[in-house]
């Protein structure tokens, strides 16, 4: 049915007496709804209702936010992948977009064939931490001591396949080494015992675990971007740490419905880019501890592309599954 979509938006418009470009050039005619696959006050949410207002006025019609979180972002992804590939119902999802497919083999729609790629809006790259009692002062020291103590030095995470965990994974592979992986069912318990001590190790993204280094809770030992993090700027990247391949950044992303006309995504796109240049919201990333993705909907579109493979070999290699 998605594929025929394309068709029978231009025979309607060319029944109306207009081109796909003059379609195009028409919309939006009333708001636009961002379908955002995670919870309220989480990192997704965040920078939606964050960019929202700038997208509206570059776009002349109102952004609504829809949250709809599950199923590590497939309710929200199923839903938009059955909408109308009209441009007014549109998927906000995280990094985990490039893990599901492979991850969850069996789900009803695929990502390459699903969806279009709008625009990345933003990159977070994860940190190294560890609680505060903890004796590693530095990437070094850690890894050192995961050598010495394998079964002893483990590492918190929301779960099997989440963000953190492939993190976890990208740092073995990095370092060389292997720790001991405590899935949790949920980000925040995961780090309420890392904070306590019960579990020594998190890599975590910069903008949910900034408060707790500021606080002193958790130290920081290297982040996994290619520079250093405005957020911390006292902390080295995995390669000045030593972890030459430890790079990784969470994400977010805007997704269209496949048969969404490319004029729409264009405009689309263009508006992300718009909004993300304004003053405030820039400030606001960068605040975060994360950078504002530069580029259209090619640049977008590659760098997706890029993860989903890049996240399938390392899942199908390491042998992640979900329980």
């Amino acid at each position: 049915m998605i594929g025929r979509r394309p068709a029978v938006m231009t025979a309607l418009a060319l029944a109306c007496g207009l081109s796909t470009g003059a379609w195009a050039q028409a919309w939006p005619s009333k708001p636009v709804t961002l379908m955002v696959s995670y919870p309220p006050g989480g990192g997704a949410d965040l920078i939606a209702r964050l960019i929202a207002p700038k997208l509206g006025e570059a776009l002349g019609q109102t952004v609504i936010i829809e949250n709809r979180p599950g199923g590590s972002g497939q309710i929200a992804a199923g839903a938009v992948a059955r909408a109308p590939a009209d441009g007014y119902t549109l998927l906000f999802d995280a990094s985990s977009y490039a893990v599901t497919p492979t991850l969850f083999p069996n789900s009803p729609y695929k990502q390459g064939k699903a969806f279009k790629t709008v625009a990345v809006t933003a990159l977070f790259p994860n940190v190294v931490l560890v609680n505060a009692q903890f004796p590693a002062k530095t990437a070094a020291e850690l890894v050192a001591a995961a050598r010495v103590k394998t079964d002893q030095v483990a590492f918190a995470s929301s779960g099997n396949g989440s963000a953190q965990h492939i993190a976890g994974v990208l740092f073995e592979q990095a370092a060389k080494v292997e720790m001991m992986h405590v899935p949790y069912k949920g980000g925040g318990p995961a780090l309420t015992d890392v904070i306590g001590g019960q579990v020594p190790v998190f890599f975590g993204n910069v903008a949910s675990t900034l408060q707790y280094v500021k606080q002193g809770k958790l130290r920081p030992l290297a982040v996994s971007g290619r520079q250093r993090s405005a957020a911390l700027p006292e902390v080295p990247t995995g390669a000045e740490a030593g972890l030459p391949g430890f790079e990784m950044y969470e994400w977010n992303g805007l997704f269209a419905p496949a048969g969404t006309p490319a004029p729409v995504v264009e405009r689309l796109s263009r508006a992300v880019q718009q909004a993300l240049a304004a003053p405030e919201v820039k400030a606001r990333i960068v605040e975060l501890g994360g950078e504002p993705f530069q580029g259209g909907v090619a640049e977008s579109g590659k760098f997706v592309e890029a993860e989903l493979k890049r996240m399938s070999t390392l899942i199908k290699e390491r042998h992640i599954t979900v329980e």
